[in-house]
């Protein structure tokens, strides 16, 4: 849900209780700011869990995201390349990646997360 959703109805709210137009428009700002100051501070809360994630030494808490990346891979080069190869000769299920694409895509966007962490020098020990 997008912060114009939430924001919305409680600004909605002001033309029923407040007769002033500046102040009404001032205090709409307020809690508009106030929203997405919330929302950064979340998403600051998100990139610590992250970072602390990333350099523990466990591989249940620091590999579930290499987990995810090899099965979105592997899902998407069967769907791509071994499927419509393979598939001449054996006949092979046919499968819908469609649930894999969002994984997918979500993990890519990390991955510019990860370069980030690298840099800062938070990963795994080896």
């Amino acid at each position: 849900m997008n912060l114009a959703a939430l924001v919305t109805p409680v600004t909605g709210l002001l033309d029923k209780f407040i007769e002033d137009k500046d102040q009404k428009a001032k205090l709409a700002h307020e809690i508009a700011t106030m929203a997405e100051r919330h929302a950064l501070e979340l998403s600051k809360g998100q990139l610590e869990i992250n970072k602390a994630e990333a350099a523990h030494k466990s591989l249940f808490v620091a590999g579930w995201r290499p987990f995810i990346g090899w099965v979105c891979g592997v899902g998407l080069a069967y769907n791509v390349l071994l499927s419509p190869i393979l598939s001449v000769w054996i006949p092979l299920p046919e499968t819908d990646p469609s649930q894999l694409y969002p994984v997918m895509m979500g993990m890519l966007g990390m991955g510019a997360l990860r370069t980030y962490e690298k840099r800062q020098g938070v990963q795994r020990e080896r």
